[in-house]
């Protein structure tokens, strides 16, 4: 354990450094909250006001952290956008020597296993018993030692987190050891290279049978990072395309900010790489990305509104008013009823009824392929994209909200086609 500590020490140096006023008083212990078998401490913040169906973000700190350090220092960003958005924010302590979270032992790379990862979920489960959770946005996002329980959380409980944000960390599993060791110096020099699948069959080793989805995930590294090598975020690049299902080669690059490259891998992966710096993240002025990308900022969500057929003049409508998952889009007559009213989310979602969202059925890409709703999962099949010429692409297949043989009447079932410039394709909000 000495030698986690005096590894990470000056890094956590780095995090604190930029500590607020404190607003420790924010934060709530709890008690008391369920199976913990590390002793971990729970934290919780409620802001003042809060969503009608609130997200629910895991913030997990550092080595050497702690709760309130890792909310007024390098996480407080997450506070203030919590005030505003109305999300609950779960800060899970750990209290073992040095302040590291176990990402080695075989309890810990096991779900339900008896780690910290066992603890953490506790703190979900009773928090989810509490609040009028969204499932649909339950997120984590962590630092350094948290950034890798980040990844072994998502790879563990793929079906509670729909997204994650992991600053400066490992692929899951990447800092296994078999000698009760809780440092593994080959991985955190960037030194275990290996295939995407084999990582990706590392992180379903941690939940066994499990074929659904995994979320959405985030991954920031800077290049000069002697604490946990620059290596790793290739190699948490692989992880994540392989579990999602998606190809290694980016779908798109940019350049948000001066010396950083983000590579985006359909709407399942992003990474972003910050040449120069080191185990110092997120700079100043980024966390409005990783906002985006974990859905968090959907406060600042457009107003649900109608989107109307050019062609047809007819609103985009769910038959029947249903709100099971599989009802179908169509268009009808623009009524301004509640299955009319699409709410364009920050990570790309068009939802309808507060939980439903437009959907390409089946996560099917082939041309004709029908459009429904379904339980907002993250996932690219319900990720859509406004553009100029008034199409809507959805982003999983790349193809367009499309009007079948350019009918306008009535209960016309919508589907995804080729993108063509046609009216049939063209959509407008009201």
């Amino acid at each position: 354990m000495k030698r986690i500590v005096g590894a990470l020490l000056a890094a956590a140096a780095v995090l604190l450094g930029a500590v607020a006023p404190a607003e420790a008083a924010s934060l709530t212990r709890v008690t008391g909250f369920g199976n913990n078998p590390t002793n971990l401490n729970m934290y919780l913040y409620v802001p003042d006001t809060v969503a009608a169906r609130p997200a629910l973000l895991v913030m997990v700190h550092y080595c050497t952290g702690s709760a309130a350090g890792v909310f007024n220092g390098v996480g407080h960003d997450y506070v203030t956008a919590a005030d505003r958005y109305g999300y609950i924010i779960v800060v899970p302590e750990a209290t073992r020597s040095g302040q590291c979270f176990d990402v080695s032992t075989p309890a810990a790379l096991t779900r339900n296993g008896g780690g910290d990862s066992t603890g953490i979920m506790s703190m979900v489960a009773y928090t989810r018993q509490r609040y009028n959770v969204d499932p649909a946005r339950i997120v984590v996002s962590g630092f350094s030692s948290g950034a890798m329980m980040t990844n072994v959380l998502a790879a563990q409980y793929p079906d509670v987190f729909g997204a994650a944000a992991a600053f400066s960390g490992v692929p899951a599993g990447c800092f296994a050891t078999t000698n009760g060791s809780l440092w593994n110096s080959q991985c955190s020099g960037g030194q275990l290279i290996k295939s995407a699948q084999q990582w990706g069959d590392q992180a379903r080793a941690m939940y066994p049978g499990y074929t659904g989805r995994y979320p959405r995930m985030q991954l920031w590294h800077g290049t000069t990072d002697t604490t946990l090598a620059y290596p790793n975020f290739g190699e948490e690049i692989k992880q994540w395309t392989n579990l999602n299902g998606v190809g290694q080669n980016p779908t798109s690059t940019d350049s948000p900010a001066q010396n950083v490259t983000r590579t985006r891998y359909s709407a399942a992966v992003e990474g972003l790489s910050f040449a120069g710096s080191g185990h110092s993240l997120p700079l100043t002025g980024m966390f409005p990305y990783a906002l985006a990308f974990l859905g968090l900022d959907a406060g600042a969500q457009n107003p649900g509104g109608s989107i109307r057929s050019l062609s047809s003049g007819r609103c985009l409508d769910v038959a029947g008013v249903s709100q099971a998952n599989g009802a179908q889009a169509q268009i009808w007559d623009c009524n301004g009823q509640a299955n009319q009213q699409w709410t364009p989310t920050a990570s790309g979602e068009l939802r309808v009824y507060g939980t439903k969202c437009l959907d390409v059925n089946a996560r099917a890409t082939a041309d004709g392929t029908s459009v429904i709703i379904w339980d907002c999962s993250g996932q690219s099949n319900q990720q859509w994209r406004f553009n100029a010429d008034g199409s809507i692409t959805a982003v999983g297949a790349n193809k367009c909200l499309d009007l079948p043989s350019n009918s306008t009447a009535n209960g016309t079932k919508l589907q995804i086609w080729t993108c063509h410039g046609g009216a049939n394709q063209r959509w407008s909000r009201t």
